[in-house]
């Protein structure tokens, strides 16, 4: 696959979470998980987005911003809690938002 900054920009998102997913991980088992299978989920999607072509390829795009969403709800919950600090938090959560953004643009009829 070529360079798809969107796609690299997912990658980096999984990266800036794995110290916060380990830390939820130690208090709450099942958001860790939520968190992580939703963070995965981005790249894929993106990926087989990429590969499709007309509405599939909007239609793939959509789920990789839910997921996006949902990883970024995730990491609002486990900070409200107290699982991960204000640091880790932002730096994954800005990373979600630059991905929705630019999924929202992909995601736009032409």
């Amino acid at each position: 696959m070529t360079k798809f900054e969107v796609f690299e920009i997912a990658l980096e998102l999984i990266q800036a979470l794995r110290p916060a997913v380990s830390a939820i991980a130690l208090r709450d088992r099942d958001l860790a998980e939520q968190l992580r299978r939703a963070a995965s989920s981005v790249p894929l999607n993106i990926s087989e987005g990429a590969r499709r072509t007309g509405k599939d390829r909007q239609h793939s795009y959509r789920i990789a911003a839910g997921s996006a969403a949902e990883a970024s709800a995730a990491l609002s919950v486990a900070q409200a809690w107290g699982y991960i600090d204000l640091q880790a938090y932002h730096n994954a959560h800005q990373l979600a938002d630059r991905i929705l953004a630019m999924l929202w643009r992909l995601t736009q009829p032409r």
